[in-house]
C-alpha cells in the first residue's frame, strides 16, 4: 500500500475586486499566530477587528493592480505589488492601534532601510488558512507570481514576519538581507529574490 501523499498542482487564480473580501478572510485566519501582527494586535477582538483593516491598507493595492491572487478556492491569498506600486502609508498608519506610534514607525523606518531600491515586486502578504496547510499552497503562490518575475527579469521582495516561513521562501530563491529588531517587536526579515 503507498502512503505517499501526492498532490495535483493547486490552482492559482486572481482575485476579482469583487471577491477581496474572501481574501481579507483567509488571511486573517493565516495571520491568527503570527508573532509580528499578534504583537501589533494583542487583544483578540481587536486583531479580528483592526487586521482586515491592516490587510486592505497594506496590500490593497494589489486589488486594484489586478495582481492578488488565491489558490484553490481561497485556501490561501497573496498580495503582490507590481514594480512601481507604493504603499498607502496613511492608511497603513490610519490602520495601527494608538499608544505605540513611535514602535510602529521605528519598524516602518527599518523595513524601508532594505527595500530594494531597483525595480521590484513586493509581496506584503501572504497566507494560507491554517486549517488547509502542508498543502503546497504557499508555494504555488508565490510560484505564481515568480514565474512572471523571471519572465520580466525582475527582482522580488519581502518581509518575513514569521521565522518559520523563511525556509520556504529561500526554496523559492529570496536570501535574508537580514534582521529589523525593534524595542519590544518580535523580529521582521528582509529578503530579496534577485532577478534573474
Amino acid at each position: 500500500m503507498n502512503r505517499t501523499k501526492s498532490f495535483a498542482t493547486p490552482i492559482v487564480g486572481a482575485i476579482a475586486p469583487a471577491d477581496a473580501e474572501r481574501a481579507v478572510a483567509v488571511l486573517t485566519l493565516a495571520f491568527v499566530a503570527d508573532p509580528v501582527t499578534r504583537w501589533t494586535y494583542p487583544d483578540p477582538a481587536q486583531y479580528l477587528t483592526q487586521f482586515p483593516i491592516l490587510v486592505r491598507a497594506f496590500g490593497g493595492g494589489a486589488f486594484t493592480e489586478g495582481t492578488a491572487r488565491h489558490v484553490e478556492d481561497y485556501a490561501g491569498a497573496a498580495l503582490w505589488l507590481p514594480p512601481g506600486k507604493e504603499l498607502d502609508h496613511a492608511a497603513i498608519e490610519a490602520s495601527l492601534p494608538p499608544g505605540r506610534e513611535g514602535e510602529f514607525a521605528a519598524v516602518f523606518e527599518g523595513m524601508a532601510s532594505y527595500h530594494p531600491q531597483e525595480p521590484h515586486w513586493y509581496l506584503p502578504l501572504i497566507g494560507v488558512d491554517p486549517a488547509r496547510h502542508r498543502n503546497g499552497y504557499g508555494a504555488a503562490l508565490l510560484q505564481d507570481t515568480l514565474r512572471r518575475c523571471d519572465q520580466d527579469h525582475v527582482a522580488a521582495y519581502l518581509e518575513s514576519t514569521n521565522p518559520a516561513n523563511i525556509p520556504l521562501y529561500q526554496g523559492h530563491g529570496f536570501q535574508l538581507r537580514g534582521t529589523i529588531q525593534v524595542g519590544s517587536a518580535p523580529p521582521l526579515f528582509p529578503m530579496l529574490r534577485p532577478a534573474r
